[in-house]
């Protein structure tokens, strides 16, 4: 059990640390707000600070950031001017941009490439697959946030494509709040630029609409040309962005 703990004090606000991952502000024994650590199922430490007065963001930082290892890491949304503004106050730096995209869904098109609903042991070896030959390129770390964590976790929220018999591609579909979310797609990399990914986006967004759904969203890292210009084919319309920022 984490001894709850005064970490610093200035006049009546003050910062206990409540747990091994877990920070209070408070204010004559009022929480007035909160900070958290949690690791990401690649291994990443992202933090959150929630605050219902301005002055405690800062003291919150200056508590659990000197007891962390680095480096860290938290998300914000970019249209948050303030917020960033704090956390780069605090020493953190922007790593990367991902645009928000909202899709339009429509009838598949025809394609020369099968895509069907997955097995879970095939469709598990070509995810360690992927995995592999993404760590030794670019770094799952590149891969979109929320989806970091290896293994296949429910068959049917995939598709994937094949050839001869064989997967050489996937495309994982979540339902986020009130859209659907496209988290993910990957292709073995001697399949690449041969229509795959165009096929399972294609496959997806048609399945999407065959059910009635107009509307489909995605998280696509602004420095992967090849994923936006995919998107951009399907009309994809970029509607907000987030920042990932980071403390070394």
């Amino acid at each position: 059990m984490y001894t709850s703990r005064k970490v610093t004090t200035l006049d009546s606000l003050c910062v206990t640390r409540v747990s091994r991952s877990c920070w209070h502000a408070l204010d004559d024994d009022r929480v007035i707000g909160r900070a958290e650590v949690s690791r990401r199922p690649d291994g990443r430490p992202f933090l959150s600070i929630d605050v219902w007065r301005d002055d405690a963001f800062g003291r919150l930082a200056e508590a659990m950031l000197p007891v962390l290892p680095k480096p860290l890491y938290t998300v914000v949304d970019e249209r948050d001017a303030d917020l960033t503004s704090q956390w780069c106050a605090a020493g953190f730096s922007v790593r990367r941009r991902e645009w928000e995209c909202l899709i339009p869904t429509s009838p598949a098109e025809p394609s020369d490439v099968p895509v069907i609903s997955p097995e879970e042991e095939p469709l598990s070896e070509l995810d360690r697959v992927i995995r592999e030959e993404v760590e030794a390129s670019v770094g799952w770390q590149e891969m979109p946030a929320e989806l970091l964590g290896p293994g296949v976790v429910d068959p049917s929220k995939y598709a994937v494509a094949t050839k001869s018999g064989r997967y050489v591609g996937l495309i994982r579909v979540t339902q986020v709040q009130r859209l659907p979310r496209i988290g993910l797609i990957a292709v073995c990399a001697d399949e690449r630029r041969r229509g795959v990914a165009r096929a399972l986006l294609g496959h997806a967004l048609g399945s999407l609409h065959d059910r009635g759904i107009e509307t489909a969203s995605a998280e696509l890292n602004e420095s992967n040309a090849a994923a936006l210009a995919l998107f951009d084919g399907f009309g994809a319309r970029r509607v907000g962005s987030n920042l990932e920022l980071v403390l070394r």
